[in-house]
């Protein structure tokens, strides 16, 4: 199966960023900086080094920002262009060509239901494909892009594939811990998943990353009585569904770094990250 069945990605950018309160009250927290980028850059950058050109976001209806930024800015340009500021402008325009040749398009999520209710959101416009789910509070640093990590398994079996990670024990509640079998280097079928267990109720301490190579057949389980929490459609349930139904489900233990996002302290530990790196290498230089 060739990498090129895999021709969409969906973006889930739709969340409330309440751990981000006041700030994300006007800022939309895939729009939040790291270093000198959002983050939403870096997670854009893996979809198209993996050979992707359809991304789908998802988004609250209160996000209109995020269509602005990923809009050309002549005017900033311009006005670059009048005082002089040519490496500035060069680094700008390098910046703003990055988005074309994408094809870009937006559902909203009318009500924060779920992981799975924003992934239900893109069914018309994903269609029968295998498509990618990205989490837009995970960055991964790899020297292969993830997502083509996952797509490479995609070839080889035709099943869903999500990434997957070992966390310290503990770390495991604030996860999807998984049971599994494993079936090849790095790999392994998942026979249940759990979503931030209890002391003592993790399978292991291999997790679920915001990383997902989804079948269509998750549309067939989005929504299912089995697959809500609280009222929201909880992702990690849905796929409890699907592999309880006998369908196939692998886990990749991926190569890279995992840069978390998702609360103050983890996107400032990123930060902190890729600035260690970046000096080292302006160091070298």
């Amino acid at each position: 199966m060739s990498a090129r069945a895999v021709k969409k990605a969906v973006l889930l950018v739709a969340g409330l960023g309440t751990r981000f309160l006041p700030l994300s009250k006007t800022i939309s927290k895939e729009l939040w900086p790291l270093l000198n980028r959002p983050i939403v850059d870096y997670i854009i950058d893996e979809i198209k080094s993996s050979g992707i050109k359809e991304i789908i976001f998802v988004i609250s209806p209160e996000n209109k920002i995020l269509r602005s930024y990923l809009r050309r800015n002549l005017k900033v340009e311009e006005i670059l262009k009048e005082k002089g500021k040519k490496e500035i402008l060069k680094d700008f325009q390098k910046h703003e060509r990055s988005f074309q040749g994408l094809f870009l398009s937006f559902v909203c999520q009318k009500k924060p239901l779920g992981l799975g209710d924003a992934i239900l959101q893109t069914k018309s416009k994903v269609g029968k494909h295998p498509f990618i789910v990205c989490f837009n509070d995970d960055v991964i640093v790899s020297s292969t892009s993830c997502l083509l990590q996952l797509i490479k398994v995609f070839e080889k079996y035709g099943k869903t594939v999500i990434a997957i990670k070992r966390v310290p024990k503990e770390r495991v509640g604030f996860y999807g811990s998984l049971k599994v079998k494993k079936v090849g280097p790095r790999l392994y079928q998942i026979k249940g998943i759990i979503e931030k267990p209890r002391p003592g109720e993790a399978y292991s301490n291999l997790v679920v990353d915001g990383r997902y190579l989804l079948t269509s057949e998750v549309f067939d389980y989005l929504g299912k009585p089995g697959s809500f929490f609280q009222g929201e459609i909880i992702l990690a349930n849905t796929l409890e569904q699907m592999i309880k139904a006998g369908i196939i489900v692998y886990g990749y233990e991926f190569e890279g770094k995992w840069l978390e996002c998702g609360n103050v302290q983890n996107w400032l530990k990123s930060n902190l990250y890729l600035a260690k790196r970046e000096f080292k290498n302006f160091k070298q230089n």
